[in-house]
């Protein structure tokens, strides 16, 4: 994405009211499901709660819990092993190509909040929190994007 596209993006997504986030998650739902599903307690739980941080604006929060529920869900569809990794999970897991890239992309944009190489070197960040807050929320937005989409991966009719 260019600079200007995501500057355009960014001001687009930065201006929706709960309200507003709200329609976006129904409607991402009423294009992402075909018939039914049926989650585990778990996550739907972890999902509720991905999509009430995603419409309160608390984006990290937002990523975190909707990489929790992609993890959850493909556990509960997939896992081999109660200890396989998320990388284990998207990669041995029978979707698309495409998808599991998108997934890769979100679970390694986690990983570098989750896992803080360097806290101390905080400079850009202290500097300019709008760049990361605008990205947090480009996230936040993909993430509640594929959090759907693999929950809705493999509906009943």
């Amino acid at each position: 994405m260019t600079p200007l596209a995501r500057r355009n993006l960014s001001s687009a997504l930065a201006i929706m009211n709960e309200e507003e986030r709200w329609s976006h998650l129904v409607s991402l739902d009423e294009e992402l499901l075909k018939g039914g599903v049926i989650l585990s307690g778990w996550c739907s739980f972890i999902v509720r709660e991905a999509d009430t941080a995603f419409v309160k604006g608390a984006h990290l929060a937002s990523i975190l819990t909707a990489v929790s529920g992609i993890e959850t869900y493909l556990r509960s569809e997939y896992a081999q092993s109660s200890k396989d990794r998320l990388f284990k999970l998207i990669e041995e897991s029978p979707i698309d190509d495409g998808l599991k890239s998108d997934l890769h992309k979100l679970r390694k944009y986690r990983n570098k909040w989750v896992h803080v190489d360097d806290p101390w070197d905080d400079e850009s960040l202290l500097e300019s929190p709008e760049n990361h807050e605008r990205e947090l929320e480009e996230m936040a937005f993909l993430g509640a994007r594929l959090l759907r989409q693999m929950i809705y991966e493999n509906p009943w009719i």
